[in-house]
């Protein structure tokens, strides 16, 4: 009888940094924020001004509302659907809360409340005309887009509305210890309630179910109408969040706010790791998205780069990241 002797390989000692970095691919973002590191670290070399605490702590402030939103988005899509409608939905509520307390007289927070439930309105009657309607997604939320910058004109009468109270300009403006936005706590906050929705709760999980195969879904039982419908009136919720925080910064609400912001919207899920095919995406990559995005204008406005080719730069950066989403989809087609 003869035994043998095996030695075990050491493990070497595992490191705050390999810990992180597990986590954030084990939630599938190992690409993205491989994408925002070598970013930062190219505009850290083109600009002296880009890696300080102020232009970084100024780069999460004006994400938030691009990251609010882009987490109903995010849903969305991974059910295989598409809200085109955001950026208008957003206007039409910070609207309707400076149209209700500065003309109708209501208490603000009143107002705040219906704004919310105005965006969660618009996002049923996005749900209604896809499920039962049967409207494509694209052609449903292209219409609320319109009808609801629309109501946001008629309501206003394409001028803006201003005289808000201090309080609620101060929910943005308000920094804690003087260097943390508090906007950006609640954006955190909203990310953590939305991975531990898609993640432990079913209803949650059947939001990937009806996006990987809508048929299997409703042949395991799930009710695939109410999945939708329930989705789109998050995002509709989000959206008018969001229209509440760029109401609140701007001190005034615009007719005109939000204008193209769906396409930013979408930019920051898609680079984030969201399938637009639906069945795949996470919330820590839609929030590193949304950086992204925030990190690319910030620093070509510190390169003095126009406007105008700063969209062709956020074009290019869609089209490349629906472009690796393809292809990835393929290879794995092919092994399996």
């Amino acid at each position: 009888m003869t035994i043998t002797s095996t030695t075990a390989t050491p493990t070497p000692p595992d490191s705050g940094f390999s810990r992180i970095l597990a986590g954030v691919k084990k939630f599938g973002a190992i690409g993205p924020l491989g994408s925002l590191v070598v970013l930062i670290a190219l505009l850290s070399i083109l600009s002296p001004y880009f890696l300080t605490v102020n232009n970084l702590f100024n780069v999460f402030q004006q994400i938030t509302v691009l990251a609010i939103i882009a987490l109903g988005a995010m849903m969305v899509i991974v059910s295989g659907g598409i809200d085109l409608s955001v950026g208008s939905v957003a206007a039409l509520s910070g609207m309707i809360a400076g149209v209700t307390f500065s003309q109708v007289g209501l208490p603000m927070a009143v107002a705040l409340v219906l704004a919310l439930l105005a965006g969660a309105a618009a996002g049923a009657v996005n749900g209604l005309l896809i499920v039962y309607g049967k409207v494509p997604p694209f052609v449903a939320t292209l219409a609320m887009l319109s009808a609801a910058r629309g109501l946001t004109l008629v309501l206003s009468d394409g001028k803006p509305i201003s005289g808000f109270p201090d309080w609620f300009r101060a929910l943005t403006s308000f920094d804690i210890g003087d260097v943390v936005p508090a906007v950006v706590i609640l954006v955190l906050a909203l990310y953590a309630a939305g991975a531990w929705y898609l993640k432990f709760r079913p209803s949650g999980r059947e939001i990937y179910a009806v996006g990987g195969n809508e048929e299997v879904a409703r042949l395991s039982g799930i009710n695939v109408g109410w999945v939708k419908l329930r989705i789109y009136m998050i995002a509709g919720a989000l959206a008018g969040l969001g229209g509440l925080v760029l109401t609140s910064r701007l001190n005034s609400a615009q007719p005109t706010a939000g204008a193209g912001l769906e396409l930013d919207v979408i930019a920051a899920v898609v680079i984030g790791g969201t399938s637009l095919s639906g069945g795949v995406g996470t919330v820590i990559g839609t929030l590193i998205g949304a950086l992204i995005i925030g990190v690319l204008r910030n620093g070509l406005n510190l390169l003095d780069v126009s406007s105008f080719w700063q969209q062709v730069v956020i074009g290019a950066v869609i089209a490349a990241a629906v472009m690796i989403d393809t292809l990835g989809r393929h290879r794995r087609g092919r092994r399996t």
